[in-house]
């Protein structure tokens, strides 16, 4: 059972996982929409959350922490002079979650998550 249990597994040892929602954060945050499985999506949008939460300061601070997540300058530089800044006024709820299809080979629900204009 899975009471109050914090996160999704995915099926991955937890070093897999983190290198997995990195690389799909630094995904979203260049094109600014991808799609993904329902669950990955899911857990996505918590991980980039936070990250958009922390860059909307704009500091130098801010700059570091999303580095320390995001391992890759050019979108960190990104999410924190420009995708940021467009949330300024906005308390949360950055990204949007739309469910696709299901993909024939293994019948997983497919989503669409983007990040939301304002």
């Amino acid at each position: 059972m899975r009471h109050k249990h914090g996160y999704r597994k995915l099926g991955r040892t937890s070093s897999h996982r983190s290198a997995l929602l990195k690389n799909l954060a630094i995904a979203i945050i260049k094109s600014e929409k991808i799609e993904t499985t329902l669950p990955k999506a899911k857990e996505l949008r918590s991980y980039i959350e936070k990250l958009i939460t922390r860059a909307r300061k704009g500091d130098f601070n801010a700059h570091r922490a999303v580095f320390a997540s995001l391992q890759d300058k050019e979108t960190t530089k990104k999410l924190v002079t420009e995708i940021a800044p467009k949330y300024a006024n906005r308390n949360g709820g950055y990204t949007r979650i739309v469910k696709t299809r299901v993909r024939r080979g293994d019948a997983a629900e497919m989503a669409y998550i983007e990040l939301v204009s304002e």
